[in-house]
């Protein structure tokens, strides 16, 4: 399981190095950890984001970001674990709602100032909540 340090790594080599960080060869801690005992991490990378940004610190705000992204990756395997869902699977969600809450770009809608753009948005999303899609 030794792995070599790089200067890069591509987005399936994060997810592979989460994996093995929770397999049973991998470390105790991350192997313990649960959606519950993850949510003060999550709150408190959220916050170092938010004051990188309040600081202009992009430098800070470049690792911060990568912080966030470990907790989503981290529960996405948690997840995976458990049966429930991949990260391929948020990815896609993600994608699709994109998709589906811009019909000004990839539709036929119109919106032509960021207000319209926004109020679509909410629109489409209130119509999500009551089982439209």
């Amino acid at each position: 399981m030794k792995r070599e340090m790089k200067e890069h790594y591509s987005f399936q080599e994060l997810r592979e190095i989460v994996a093995e960080l929770r397999s049973p060869e991998g470390c105790p801690w991350d192997r313990e950890q649960t959606y519950e005992s993850l949510k003060k991490t999550l709150r408190d990378e959220t916050q170092e984001v938010l004051d990188a940004v309040d600081n202009k610190d992009m430098e800070n705000l470049k690792e911060e970001l990568g912080d966030l992204l470990l907790q989503v990756v981290f529960y996405a395997q948690i997840a995976s674990e458990d049966g429930f869902f991949t990260l391929d699977d948020v990815i896609s969600g993600l994608a699709r709602k994109m998709v589906r809450r811009h019909p000004h770009v990839f539709g036929d809608e119109k919106a032509e100032t960021s207000e319209e753009a926004l109020e679509l948005w909410y629109r489409i999303k209130a119509m999500e909540k009551k089982g439209y899609r």
